[in-house]
């Protein structure tokens, strides 16, 4: 016991130091709550700010065409992707950036192609239905 009745706990000078260590405690816990509140409210928004585009590739004749391959161009990056179609000639893109503007076209083996069709930021809906028509080159 020191002189003046105060008990020392430890080398360092007792309930003064316990003190500190919890307001060091307590202000970073204050400083790092928000963010991982704010990447929790990222993360859940992704899906919500984001969609989709699907359609149909059919050949001149208009039947599915099978094993199309359709492309998806983002006309800020320049980024393409692709997607195979499916048996009966359907295809999707998903997590798409509402406001970007993408391009889209088919190619088939054989020489056939689709025209380039849009879709446009401006173009509100979440999931838009693009299809295409291929054609002989």
């Amino acid at each position: 016991m020191r002189p003046g009745g105060r008990y020392v706990c430890g080398p360092w000078g007792g309930e003064g130091l316990v003190s500190r260590v919890l307001a060091a405690c307590l202000a970073v816990l204050i400083l790092v709550a928000p963010a991982a509140f704010a990447q929790k409210d990222k993360n859940k928004g992704d899906s919500e700010h984001t969609r989709s585009v699907k359609g149909l590739v059919v050949t001149p004749d208009g039947k599915p065409a099978k094993q199309a391959v359709v492309f998806l161009k983002n006309t800020k990056t320049l980024q393409v992707q692709s997607f195979i179609t499916r048996d009966d000639g359907s295809y999707a893109f998903h997590e798409l950036n509402p406001d970007v503007d993408y391009e889209l076209k088919a190619e088939m083996e054989g020489g056939f192609v689709s025209p380039t069709k849009g879709l446009s930021s401006f173009d509100s809906r979440k999931q838009p239905v693009i299809d295409l028509k291929l054609a002989k080159k």
